[in-house]
């Protein structure tokens, strides 16, 4: 069992978890991951490791509340354990010294994205960071990127802050305006993942995504989260998460990503049913105490 020390909310349904796993705060590195169970009968899902403190014997995870144990997930307060904790898993970022890196974070992918950008900085890169989100209100972690980037670039995609586009769009001005970039880190949607190999791919830039598919066991033996890299299969929680965008199949990995989004409808609306009957007892408890 591991205790949540802290827990709050960063934008709508994307909450952010300081939880007790020592043994796991002293051996993580950037880009790795934990799997973790809510409940003894509960779903193994895989949550990248946002930061770490050793000596406190902390990780950091920010969860998106999307499926029904992630939705869980995120009613639980300081003080709540959670069943297990996994971990580290996947191999970390491979992290030299580029030149100019730029990493990007779609919505919750800049939770992802930002142990990366600070290992990149520490090796002696110029980082820049690209963050986006619908609204204002879902660009998270402006302000810890900007205590470790040297440049940091917010956008939205109605307007509401910073600039106004997609994340693309601002990688693709900075290419246009003549910047040199040696590396960049894509992480978030499938379709932005894409989008961005595609933009890089004309001007020969290193680009590494960090997959998300379905993941179980997180040892490579279930097969869970294969995928296509380079035309071979690869098992993500095992050789990576993180490959060259380049050779990525995106059709295939987001193919596999909607295998079971009817079993997933399912679990989610009776997670929502389960917690309407659970606030009408209270409310009944209320008018009849």
């Amino acid at each position: 069992m591991n205790r949540i020390l802290e827990a709050r909310f960063l934008a709508p349904d994307v909450k952010l978890f300081r939880v007790e796993a020592p043994k796991i705060a002293e051996k993580r590195k950037a880009g790795q991951f934990v799997i973790l169970r809510v409940h003894a009968l509960g779903e193994r899902i895989p949550i990248t490791i946002a930061d770490s403190d050793p000596e406190r014997g902390t990780i950091t995870i920010i969860v998106q509340g999307v499926g029904k144990t992630t939705k869980h997930l995120n009613t639980f307060e300081a003080g709540d354990m959670i069943h297990d904790v996994v971990g580290p898993l996947g191999k970390p970022s491979h992290i030299e010294l580029f030149g100019t890196a730029v990493s990007i974070g779609g919505g919750v992918g800049t939770a992802i994205a930002y142990p990366t950008a600070k290992a990149l900085k520490e090796a002696g890169n110029h980082v820049i960071a690209i963050i986006g989100g619908r609204t204002r209100e879902y660009v998270i972690l402006e302000d810890e990127m900007r205590a470790i980037c040297d440049e940091v670039y917010p956008t939205t995609d109605d307007g509401s802050y910073g600039f106004h586009g997609f994340v693309t769009h601002k990688l693709q001005q900075l290419i246009d305006e003549g910047r040199t970039l040696d590396f960049v880190l894509a992480i978030g949607p499938i379709p932005m993942m894409r989008a961005v190999a595609e933009v890089t791919r004309p001007h020969g830039i290193r680009t590494v995504v960090s997959l998300n598919p379905i993941m179980v066991d997180g040892t490579g033996m279930c097969g869970g989260c294969r995928a296509v890299v380079g035309g071979k299969p690869v098992f993500v929680c095992v050789d990576g998460p993180e490959f060259d965008a380049h050779e990525v199949d995106f059709d295939v990995l987001a193919k596999r990503n909607r295998m079971y989004l009817e079993q997933e409808r399912l679990a989610l609306e009776e997670f929502h049913r389960c917690k309407l009957e659970e606030t009408a007892v209270l409310t009944d408890a209320k008018k009849t105490g």
